[in-house]
């Protein structure tokens, strides 16, 4: 599987050694520790963690965290058997998360300067950089906005790498006493802990789904929502299953009827139900997941970045995205992007200004429910240079000079908020209506796109040659591009 971003994922921590006492005729040298490693361990379906909390303990694991709601611990040992030892009653699976750290694909950011911001008028009664907003008018949000700018009785939880809260567009919109930290699989809501620290992603998601109309900047699709910040992503760029796991429990345990998730969890891409190591993390994401929509969240994911058919998994020779590549092959549809394709996460692909699937967006027959603007910067013209303005502008966070500003970005990152921001009018709306509800109203409210005829031809861009972002695309009004259409925020209120 292609991977447009890559990095190295770092040792968590060097090995401590123990020192055992050699006595003549008297004890054996005490077993060397490991380091000190986070596991997810997991009680049968239904029962509590008693049991298991027991055999962490006789294991020489350590508690960080209970989730007694899924039944999921999630648990740190220095003790390298840890695993084989926590083993058996009361404890249905349990997996290291060492390694699993998957790097967030957040592109680059093409900052708009002071002068330019300074200098824009855009319409006076929008906000001074609408004008360079194409993906506002694409998707009918002036319209919506007669009707409603939506309701702040809902919120909207943005699992990412944290929201500036002195943003000028976004101080007003965020719900400070909804917001927490969910770095290691343990809360801290302390303000300083979810404000963005190595990356300015949530930040531009958050604006996307609800930069407040005030004058300055941007506007949201929801302006009158609030969002919360619920950090997944470390300081490293890494989002660890264990992060994941808390916060879809924290966006269902504190009243957000919404959440968006833009990343995905395994670093493989596809999290492989019938692998052993990957099977756990499948159960306890697919337990938070669960719990989040009975709780009446409806959970909203990107589905990547890698032009791959998400329909027919055949080969992943692109992963895993926080090390070396490893060839697997003759997978199977038990091999899930998660969490976009766990089942009740609406998934969500992107498009260009022109409407066309975005060269990167991954696809798939069955798999892509709704379609948003994600931008494409692809060369449209031989010769031409691609553009950041056919990319997605929104609020931005420069952890350098720790300054706020507005920026473009483009991927499935960027259309999986535009999908949950018109879900958030749809509420504001309609209030009352459930995950699954919301989600039919979602899709029966895009607007249908077709196929383009034969192959998906893209221009170059990439320098693995012109038909290197090659797609095909399958089914009728509703297709493996567009699922059941582009979404659209006026048809969702009228």
């Amino acid at each position: 599987m292609k991977n447009l971003r890559r990095k190295t994922l770092a040792a968590a921590s060097a090995a401590t050694l123990g020192v055992g006492l050699a006595l003549t005729g008297g004890l054996a040298p005490a077993a060397a520790a490991g380091p000190d490693t986070s596991y997810l361990v997991l009680a049968p379906q239904g029962a509590n963690t008693s049991q298991a909390a027991a055999r962490v303990a006789a294991a020489k694991g350590t508690v960080v965290a209970t989730y007694d709601q899924i039944g999921v611990l999630v648990v740190r040992s220095t003790n390298p058997e840890f695993a084989t030892e926590v083993a058996g009653a009361g404890v249905e699976s349990v997996a290291s998360t060492a390694g699993l750290g998957t790097a967030l694909d957040e592109g680059e950011t093409v900052e708009v300067s002071a002068a330019d911001v300074a200098s824009a008028t855009g319409d006076p009664t929008k906000e001074p950089l609408y004008g360079q907003q194409w993906d506002m008018n694409m998707i009918h949000v002036p319209q919506a906005h007669a009707v409603t700018n939506g309701s702040a009785n809902v919120v909207v939880g943005v699992l990412d790498s944290g929201i500036s809260s002195t943003h000028p567009d976004l101080a007003t919109q965020i719900a400070k006493d909804k917001s927490t930290s969910c770095i290691g699989g343990v809360t801290n809501t302390t303000e300083s802990a979810w404000n963005p620290t190595t990356s300015d992603h949530g930040t531009h998601v958050a604006g996307t789904i609800a930069a407040a109309v005030n004058g300055v900047g941007v506007t949201g699709i929801a302006p009158g929502v609030k969002v919360a910040a619920v950090k997944v992503v470390n300081d490293a760029g890494y989002i660890f299953p264990e992060a994941a796991v808390c916060g879809f429990l924290w966006a269902a345990d504190h009243g957000m009827q919404l959440t968006n998730n833009s990343y995905y969890i395994d670093p493989w891409e596809l999290n492989c139900k019938n692998d052993p190591r990957q099977r756990p993390v499948w159960q306890a994401v697919q337990r938070a997941i669960r719990y989040s929509q009975s709780k009446g969240v409806l959970n909203v994911a990107s589905a990547g970045n890698s032009n791959y058919d998400l329909a027919h998994k055949i080969t992943d020779t692109g992963s895993p995205n926080n090390g070396t590549p490893e060839n697997r092959e003759d997978l199977t549809n038990a091999c899930l992007d998660l969490p976009a394709e766990a089942p009740g996460v609406v998934t969500v692909g992107a498009v260009g200004p022109t409407g066309e699937k975005s060269y990167y967006s991954s696809y798939g027959q069955g798999v892509i429910d709704v379609t948003a603007p994600g931008g494409d910067s692809r060369i449209r013209t031989q010769g031409a240079s691609p553009t950041s303005a056919d990319q997605i502008l929104s609020t931005t966070f420069n952890t350098t000079t720790r300054t706020n500003g507005w920026g473009y970005k483009q991927g499935t990152s960027m259309s999986g908020p535009h999908a949950t921001g018109v879900a958030a009018l749809a509420l504001s709306a309609h209030p009352g209506m459930t995950p699954g509800q919301l989600a039919s109203f979602l899709e029966r409210t895009s607007v249908a796109q077709s196929c383009p005829e034969g192959v998906f031809n893209l221009v170059p861009l990439h320098p693995n040659g012109a038909h290197f972002y090659d797609a095909t695309c399958s089914g009728g009004a509703r297709n493996g591009f567009y699922g059941a259409g582009i979404v659209d925020a006026y048809n969702v209120v009228k």
